[in-house]
C-alpha cells in the first residue's frame, strides 16, 4: 500500500481498508435525484453540474486486507468500453487493475471480489480488455437474486445491466452466489438489502480486538452525501419503497454504532459517518 490510495485506515486486529478510485464518469442529475424536486437539490450541485446536466461520479472501490485474505469491493466500469460509451458517459481515469497496481496491490493477490450489485459501473472491471479474468484467483460474491435479475429479459433490467458482459462471467460468478447474509472471510460480510436492485447487497467489515471499528459500504443505497436522507432515492432504484425502508434500518445502526461509511460514487469526500438529524440522517465526511 502506498500514497496512490485515496484513503486508508486500520480497523483493528490486522484488518485494513484502502479506498481506490477506478476513474470517474457522469450521470444525469435528474436521474440521480429521482423524485426529489430540483428546487431542493439544485444548490447542492451548483459547482459540479455540466452543460449536459450531468454530475461527476467517482468509481469508488475498496481493498480490504485481513489476516485471512484480501477482498476487493467493486470493480468499476473497467477496460472493455467502446468509444461511444466512453464519450457518452464521459468516462475517464485508470480502470481498477492499473489503479490497484499503482497503489501497490497485485490483482492476482485478491481472494474475493464482493459486488454490491452487477450494474455496468460496478461489475465492468471483472474482465480485462483481452477477455481474461481481471482477478484470476478470486471468487466473485454477489447475491443469487442479483445474477438472476441481471440476466432477465425485462426491458428495464436490460437498460441497467451490460448483459453480454454479465454472460461472459456468469460461470465464474456462479461459484460464489450468496443466498442471504454471508461472512465471506472472518470479519467481512455481505448483507442483502434489495432496493436499488433486486439482489443489491451491502458489505460490512468489522475490525477485531480493543478499539476495533466497523466499516460499511452500502453500494448505491448510499452513493453521495445527500443519500443519507432515506427518502432521497434515485430514478435507478428498481424497488424504491424497499430502498427507503432498508436505508432507514441500516443507517440507524450505522449512526448509533459509529460505523465508518464509504460512499460508492462521491468523488471528493467519500468517507465519513452517518449522524442522526431530526427524523433523518446526514453524512459527515472525515
Amino acid at each position: 500500500m502506498n500514497d496512490a490510495v485515496h484513503w486508508s485506515t486500520d480497523l483493528g486486529g490486522g484488518t485494513r481498508a484502502a479506498l481506490i478510485q477506478a476513474g470517474t464518469f457522469r450521470s444525469d442529475a435528474g436521474a440521480l435525484f429521482g423524485p426529489v424536486p430540483r428546487m431542493l437539490w439544485d444548490r447542492l450541485v451548483t459547482e459540479e453540474i455540466d452543460h449536459d446536466h450531468r454530475l461527476l461520479q467517482a468509481l469508488n472501490c475498496l481493498l480490504v486486507e485481513t489476516p485471512a485474505g484480501r477482498v476487493l469491493v467493486e470493480t468499476g466500469i473497467g477496460e472493455r468500453v467502446t468509444d461511444k460509451v466512453r464519450e457518452m458517459r464521459a468516462y475517464e481515469g485508470s480502470p481498477v487493475v492499473p489503479a490497484l497496481e499503482a497503489a501497490g496491490f497485485a490483482p492476482e493477490s485478491v481472494d474475493i471480489v464482493a459486488m454490491s450489485h452487477l450494474h455496468f459501473d460496478h461489475a465492468g472491471g471483472l474482465l480485462r480488455a483481452d477477455d481474461s479474468k481481471a482477478f484470476a484467483r478470486a471468487r466473485i460474491v454477489a447475491q443469487r437474486a442479483e445474477w438472476e435479475i441481471a440476466l432477465d429479459d425485462n426491458s428495464r433490467i436490460v437498460a441497467s445491466y451490460d448483459q453480454p458482459e454479465i454472460r461472459l462471467v456468469r460461470d465464474w460468478g456462479e461459484v460464489g452466489w450468496a443466498d442471504g447474509e454471508v461472512e465471506v472471510l472472518p470479519g467481512v460480510s455481505v448483507v442483502p438489502t434489495g432496493g436499488h436492485s433486486k439482489g443489491h447487497q451491502a458489505i460490512v467489515v468489522r475490525g477485531d480486538g480493543p478499539g476495533g471499528r466497523t466499516l460499511a459500504f452500502f453500494g448505491d443505497l448510499c452513493m453521495r452525501p445527500w443519500s443519507a436522507n432515506p427518502r432521497w432515492i434515485t430514478a435507478f432504484d428498481d424497488f424504491p419503497l424497499d430502498s427507503v425502508e432498508v436505508k432507514g434500518d441500516l443507517f440507524a445502526r450505522a449512526a448509533d454504532e459509529g460505523w465508518i461509511v464509504v460512499l460508492s460514487h462521491e468523488p471528493l469526500h467519500p468517507v465519513g459517518r452517518l449522524v442522526r438529524d431530526r427524523d433523518r440522517y446526514r453524512f459527515d465526511a472525515i
